[in-house]
């Protein structure tokens, strides 16, 4: 007869000594990821600096390159919040500039969005269900962060309730490329770092295509035989939109403006 409380007692030894193991790997990859960047991350450096057992090893992470995701992300730094007061203007400027902080003093964090950038860390994906013991696959699971890190405090200002009555409707994916993308791509590239000022220009460029995106991406033409008129009805309903056609149509009775233009 099998004593379930035995088998039960085992597993309770059993997943603390994985917990370790697993601990122990992922501190000397990130202490050899810290000091000697990716390169110094190899099956082996870490074995050894680990004292933990290749075939161990190989139970927790398929291969080099899901074990440098995971070494990666244990260094990502907290989710930067957004700053609680302020108009959207300022709250997006201070946001901007505590990114740059955060690339500038984080050296490992750039060359983690390299890394991921050039593809490196697409060889791990493909085999990512060949160790039922894991929960999940580490290069996912630091995309999903990076992805987070950046785009949380963003969505937490730009979803605001003052936000979407100051900007509308637009995609958040392409307003965190417009705003965080500059900073980064000089880093990666080696460009001049963008200064303050230059943050600041970052902000009021996209809030000014974002004041005539609105007015533009969805127009309908009011018009007459020598003059139309473009009205934005992007949030408007079947009520607002005929009322406003209204207002128009009274504005250019015979006499006023380019109807009355077109009379004489």
């Amino acid at each position: 007869m099998i004593n379930q409380n035995s088998d039960d007692d085992e597993d309770r030894l059993v997943d603390p000594r994985k917990a370790r193991s697993r601990a122990r790997l992922l501190d000397a990859a990130t202490s050899l990821l810290s000091t000697g960047g990716i390169e110094a991350v190899t099956i082996d450096a870490v074995t050894k600096a680990s004292k933990v057992a290749r075939t161990t090893l190989y139970r927790h992470f398929t291969d080099s390159t899901q074990l440098l995701a995971a070494a990666f992300e244990r260094l990502l730094p907290p989710v930067t919040a957004p700053p609680a007061s302020g108009t959207i203007r300022e709250q997006l400027i201070k946001l901007l500039d505590r990114q740059a902080k955060l690339i500038e003093e984080a050296p490992a964090q750039l060359t983690m969005l390299g890394w991921l950038a050039l593809g490196s860390a697409q060889s791990g994906t493909a085999e990512a269900t060949s160790h039922p013991e894991e929960d999940r696959n580490p290069v996912s699971s630091l995309r999903a962060r990076v992805v987070n890190q950046y785009r949380e405090p963003f969505d937490r200002i730009l979803g605001s309730p003052e936000a979407q009555q100051e900007l509308g409707r637009f995609d958040t994916n392409l307003a965190l490329t417009q705003l965080v993308g500059p900073i980064v791509f000089t880093r990666l590239t080696a460009l001049p770092p963008i200064g303050p000022a230059e943050r600041q220009q970052l902000v009021d460029d996209f809030l000014a295509a974002r004041s005539a995106q609105r007015a533009l991406t969805v127009t309908r033409t009011v018009g007459f035989p020598s003059y139309h008129r473009d009205i934005a009805f992007e949030e408007m309903s079947g009520d607002e939109h005929d009322e406003e056609v209204s207002k128009v149509r009274r504005g250019f009775q015979a006499g006023c403006g380019p109807v009355g233009d077109r009379d004489r």
